[in-house]
């Protein structure tokens, strides 16, 4: 499989180094419901790259991080057991990368390129 147009990079903001291990699903907005199109787990370097196809069609997306799993491996106390960002593809074929900054007790995430 190709990059996917939609990708994301989870950085771990306590340590300061890269999130390896994070699993992430990719669901796209259906009329009322969520539909999975695509899951993966960050590599060494904290990113997903290649969660669904090369190109998805204009629409409501959304990434779901298993923090608490995560969180849960390296035996460390988390308030989010999951991290779900909700974003807009308004045009279709252009890269959307999405990334987490994530701590047990915060998370900021950004449009990035």
């Amino acid at each position: 499989m190709s990059i996917s147009q939609i990708t994301t990079h989870v950085l771990d903001a306590v340590l300061g180094r890269p999130a390896a291990g994070v699993p992430v699903e990719l669901l796209a907005r259906e009329g009322d419901e969520w539909r999975l199109i695509g899951a993966g787990t960050t590599d060494a370097d904290g990113r997903a790259t290649r969660l669904a196809a090369s190109s998805v069609p204009t629409g409501e997306y959304r990434l779901r991080f298993d923090t608490g799993s995560w969180f849960a491996a390296r035996d460390t106390e988390t308030f989010y057991p999951e991290v779900l960002l909700t974003f807009l593809v308004a045009e279709e074929g252009r890269h959307y990368h999405v990334p987490l900054l994530l701590s047990p007790f915060a998370y900021s995430t950004y449009r990035g390129s």
